[in-house]
């Protein structure tokens, strides 16, 4: 036995130095890999950068090229997320804390089954089937709520404007706010929830007096990932989206701002010179913003376990 004893404790040592070196080697290909993305979109982005009204589908230089798809691109994810954030907070509350185990397990299991749609079948599915049934809603709020700037315009007769695609984008971004809030949600210590309802308190204020707080940083870090989601989501909006190209605030009419993936989506084929590199440099751009907004989530999904432990 004792002769076993050394040897044992040198394998496992042997299998801690492995799996502390795989771990570290697939940090840094993660980082390296990163780092390429980065460089390559810098190097054949910069030519873009300076290129003529030509390669700018007539816009007079990178700027006014770039802004109407950046603009494009954020208002669709604040729609979507508008949308999403409370339906995820209130299906992650109701996993968590209202259904019983026999129902949250299921229900969990088919919320995340969400996140496995491929995105052309919800871009099928929100021109085939969401449009046109959006329409009547639109032609309502176009002749009730027309003095809002939203509304503005006559409404659409297909139904395919920047709403929709973000409805779509809300639906795509539900699974990764949902799961990530619930685990949140779970996580919030015992004795803080039962203390509250020994003090008399319901449900609904147990949650909003002890969930919430503990919650708080947890699910503006899970906001913040469906955010990033929806920045670089490309197949769903390109096929929903009639984009044209504009700086509008109206999201039911004919004319939609484009965003920046569906629009390198789109003319990325037929693109040559130096409008492929303006399209590259477009996607540096959305790379920057994508990668601080999933920065800054990971920052304070960090800050919220070190508050648990």
């Amino acid at each position: 036995m004792s002769a076993l004893a050394p040897s044992r404790r040198t394998n496992r040592r042997l299998g801690d130095v492995v799996f502390a070196g795989s771990a570290r080697s697939a940090g840094l290909l993660i980082l390296i890999t990163l780092a390429g993305v980065a460089i390559f979109l810098s190097v054949e982005g910069w030519s873009g950068l300076w290129a003529d009204a030509s390669d700018l589908g007539g816009k007079a230089n990178f700027l006014a090229y770039v802004w109407p798809l950046l603009f494009g691109t954020v208002l669709a994810s604040v729609i979507a997320l508008a949308i999403a954030t409370p339906l995820a907070i209130g299906v992650a509350l109701v996993i968590s804390h209202y259904a019983p185990r026999v129902l949250s397990k299921p229900l969990g299991y088919l919320v995340d089954l969400l996140a496995a749609v491929p995105s052309v079948v919800y871009g099928l599915w929100g021109i085939d089937f969401l449009g046109p049934r959006l329409v009547p809603a639109y032609q309502w709020l176009s002749a009730h709520a027309g003095f809002l700037p939203f509304f503005a315009v006559p409404a659409s007769t297909t139904g395919r404007t920047i709403l929709t695609a973000s409805v779509v984008l809300a639906i795509m971004v539900l699974p990764i706010i949902t799961a990530i809030s619930r685990e949140i949600f779970v996580q919030t210590p015992t004795l803080q929830q039962e203390a509250a309802l020994a003090l008399g308190a319901t449900r609904w204020e147990m949650i909003r007096m002890a969930v919430f707080p503990y919650a708080r940083s947890g699910v503006v870090s899970a906001t913040m990932l469906g955010l990033g989601r929806a920045l670089g989501e490309t197949m769903a909006v390109a096929m929903v989206l009639s984009a044209t190209g504009v700086v509008t605030f109206s999201v039911i009419g004919s004319t939609n701002p484009s965003t920046i993936a569906a629009n390198i989506a789109l003319q990325f084929p037929e693109s040559t010179g130096l409008a492929v590199n303006a399209l590259i440099a477009s996607g540096l751009v959305l790379f920057v913003i994508t990668f601080l907004v999933n920065f800054g989530a990971r920052s304070l999904i960090t800050r919220n376990e070190r508050k648990m432990r």
